[in-house]
């Protein structure tokens, strides 16, 4: 169908990793590609780490999503089972009035329903194993009651328990979150309740049933001869199981496909009905029934090792970029890391979005993500099969950093964040490692894990950077304080002593600084101690050091001194101290007393002993001032 642009959809959706999820994205992905349709897939791993916050900035990308920017939008909210965020993207996408089709939630009465009868295909699960295998006591494993599909199988299984006069204990209902470790979990919890062993566990999806067996099978338990065991979904795992999985196989692919037929309709003025489609049971060795599954064996292993090889190859990978990222110091070697692994994926293109405050302090208490809003935003790296460029700035309403001009495209928006913070997002582009790999996941966290940890190091390199002035710099005067002093001066007047260089120190000691505190008060006294500082300063060369060596005490070290230097220094200060006297006009002078020590030194001679030898002469030089005049003393 050709309406005369290219059409873009967004897709909203929970755990890639999933097969259920990944089914239906094939099918889309599949007619997208055809109709040369660009499909953006804004994806959480929300509910995966049981922690609040982590879902929270999981779901920070679903604030990304630009509608003004999509003709239309699918939702597979089934995947997400946070009520609220649920909430937050329905409420979004009917505020829009672009198109939108959802899967088997028929309550938004906006937006077209595919759905596949699941009351059905459970109703003749839950029979089969009644009737065909004499199940009586039976435990459930359900998916999460936010979710419509795991309320539609519970009540079916509910209503086949109450036709064939059996009880549905509630002890033996575990409510997961139709992930796989629920299946585990489930067993688990049953083996700690003390009841007997069921004849059936039924489970709401095949990912948790796999799980279940996997457990049961460890504590020594047989499938199906000790207890039968069921799914729903008929995955390829669940096909190709050992034993092979009864479950109910359901047109997924055809739904991502016809996902995008009903957008397009809607879009050329068609009014597609809502759509619903017919699932089947397979009773296979899990159940106990000894049919020939339709899987091909040596297509099996081979696709198997397949998916070994490549999950064995992911992980070392991200090994080496986990161990090479702990290394890195600076942002161009962060990114660099991250550019060499990215460019091993088998993808057109990916991008590193970051929010540009993402160095930035946060506050921890903020967990309301709906709040949340991309806007200014920086692209460390661009890269592309043409090469890599990076974006210092672009607004986080257009989503992509380098403008998406043609058709056809697969776009993967996944988000890095650090608890609830949101770092930013990346992007690949055609490319299906998102999909195809169950380290996906695994790459997002070590990339905002180590964006985290760079921050950190920003900070604590700054924070080191201030305690350090702190240590060496007087607060007052800004100049080095003693440790400051010591510690910068000590290495060159060592260096000067090896090459018998000729140095000159010079102890300054302010005069009267007594006699203005008690007339003026401390501030005023501190005034006059930070303008002296300041004129000490601007008497010294490029090449000295200068230091508030302690209250009112200042010393000078120059390296490069000759037999005029003490007198240059004197007239200078001299000249300096009359001419800010003239600017401050303060009711008292400033002045003070200076003794200079130049001296070519050898190994005779220590930084001490050149100190004390100009603080006797200072003290000598004030000596004679107090001698020669009355007044305020020190």
């Amino acid at each position: 169908m050709n309406l005369g642009k290219v059409i873009n959809i967004a897709v909203f959706v929970a755990g890639l990793d999933e097969e259920y999820q990944n089914n239906i994205i094939v099918g889309i992905n599949e007619f997208s590609r055809k109709n040369n349709i660009n499909v953006s897939y804004f994806a959480a791993y929300g509910g995966m780490i049981d922690s609040r916050l982590f879902d929270i900035g999981e779901y920070s990308i679903y604030n990304l999503a630009n509608l003004n920017k999509f003709d239309g939008a699918i939702l597979m909210t089934n995947t997400i089972n946070d009520n609220e965020m649920k909430e937050l993207i329905t409420n979004r996408i009917k505020a829009s009035g672009i198109p939108a089709v959802v899967f088997d939630c028929d309550n938004i009465s906006e937006f077209y329903n595919i759905r596949i009868n699941n009351t059905i295909a459970m109703r003749e699960m839950v029979r089969h194993v009644i009737t065909e295998h004499g199940a009586k006591t039976i435990n459930y494993i359900s998916g999460p009651m936010s979710n419509p599909e795991a309320v539609e199988r519970l009540l079916a299984f509910r209503e086949v328990m109450a036709e064939n006069n059996l009880t549905v204990e509630e002890e033996r209902i575990y409510y997961g979150e139709f992930r796989s470790f629920d299946g585990h979990d489930a067993i688990e919890e049953y083996m700690r309740s003390g009841l007997a062993l069921p004849d059936a566990f039924i489970c709401a999806n095949d990912a948790m049933a796999l799980s279940a067996i996997s457990t049961l099978e460890k504590y020594g338990f047989c499938i199906p001869l000790d207890v039968i065991v069921t799914g729903f979904d008929y995955t390829y795992s669940a096909r190709n199981y050992c034993p092979a999985l009864t479950s109910v196989k359901r047109p997924l692919s055809q739904m991502g496909a016809m996902a995008c037929d009903i957008i397009l309709d809607l879009l050329s003025g068609k009014k597609p009905v809502h759509k619903e489609l017919e699932a089947s049971c397979v009773f296979t060795e899990s159940c106990g029934c000894d049919m020939h599954t339709d899987g091909n064996f040596s297509e099996f292993r081979k696709t198997t090792y397949n998916k070994i090889d490549i999950t064995n190859s992911n992980v070392r990978k991200l090994n080496i970029l986990a161990a090479r990222l702990a290394e890195t110091e600076s942002s161009e070697e962060h990114f660099g890391v991250i550019q060499e692994f990215v460019e091993e994926l088998d993808c057109k293109q990916f991008s590193l979005c970051l929010t540009s405050n993402w160095q930035d302090s946060y506050n921890r208490n903020a967990v309301n993500t709906g709040d949340f809003v991309f806007e200014r935003m920086t692209a460390p790296f661009v890269w592309s099969r043409n090469g890599v460029e990076s974006v210092e700035y672009f607004n986080g309403s257009e989503m992509f950093p380098v403008p998406q001009n043609s058709g056809g495209n697969i776009n993967y928006f996944l988000p890095l964040h650090f608890r609830n913070k949101a770092l930013g997002y990346y992007i690949i582009t055609n490319g299906d490692f998102p999909i195809n790999s169950l380290l996906c996941h695994t790459f997002s966290m070590n990339i905002s894990n180590s964006i985290e940890n760079l921050r950190k190091l920003s900070h604590i390199n700054k924070a080191m950077a201030e305690l350090n002035k702190i240590y060496v710099i007087d607060p007052l005067c800004d100049i080095y304080n003693r440790n400051g002093f010591i510690k910068f001066s000590d290495e060159i007047f060592k260096d000067c002593v090896a090459e018998r260089k000729k140095i000159m120190l010079t102890f300054i000691d302010m005069d009267g600084l007594k006699f203005i505190n008690d007339n003026y008060g401390h501030d005023e006294g501190d005034f006059a101690i930070k303008k002296l500082a300041n004129v000490i300063k601007e008497c010294c060369n490029s090449d000295a050091i200068c230091a508030r060596f302690g209250g009112d005490e200042f010393v000078i070290f120059d390296k490069n001194a000759n037999d005029d230097s003490a007198d240059v220094l004197e007239q200078k200060f001299n000249a300096k101290i009359e001419s800010i006297n003239d600017i401050i006009n303060k009711p008292y002078k400033l002045s003070a007393s200076l003794g200079s020590v130049v001296e070519t030194v050898d190994d005779s001679y220590t930084l001490y002993r050149i100190i004390k030898m100009a603080d006797e002469l200072m003290y000598n030089v004030k000596k004679t001032k107090k001698n020669s005049r009355t007044g305020s003393g020190k």
